[in-house]
């Protein structure tokens, strides 16, 4: 279908909320790997707190750390493709990252715990994720029902809102 097929796909703003989420945090795992963006890349280890690498100098980052968010930008832009999974994928990764925010704030940093790795700006970092997207996924979800069955075809923008026909 063209892109100006009138019964062409469209993807919902909720959809493409989820779409660059998912590529900025794609963006964000290849850039642990690269010398320079990130700092004492010497110091990158497989995983735990001994990594001394920090993305842009500041986020602790961990050779597991980017797989991480690699793993999760995949699966955002996997997401994209439908409302639904959209939603689940902007909401569940935002509790996520909420969980991590509360289990950077408890655990010990410099403990065997602190596996990922998380430092300080993290923990802030994780909390603003974390809120960002599940206010994202509920606020760009309002007034349309969820439907077993959908896909691209069953939804038309109309007014400036997302509903479901």
């Amino acid at each position: 279908m063209s892109a100006q097929d009138p019964g062409a796909r469209r993807r919902t703003t909720l959809q493409t909320a989820a779409l660059v989420v998912g590529v900025a945090f794609l963006l964000v795992g290849v850039l642990g790997f690269i010398p320079g963006v990130t700092s004492d890349y010497d110091q990158l280890t497989t995983a735990g707190h001994e990594s001394g690498a920090k993305l842009l100098g500041i986020f602790e980052v961990s050779v597991l750390h980017n797989i991480v968010h690699l793993l999760f930008g995949v699966l955002g832009i996997a997401a994209s493709r439908r409302w639904s999974s959209s939603r689940t994928y902007l909401v569940g990764g935002g509790i996520v990252y909420l969980v991590l925010w509360v289990y950077g704030l408890v655990i010990d940093q410099d403990s065997a715990a602190n596996f990922v790795p998380v430092n300080s700006a993290d923990n802030w970092l994780h909390l603003l994720l974390g809120l960002g997207m599940v206010l994202l996924g509920i606020a760009l979800s309002r007034g349309r029902r969820v439907d077993t069955a959908e896909d691209f075809s069953t939804t038309r923008r109309t007014g400036g809102h997302d509903r479901a026909y």
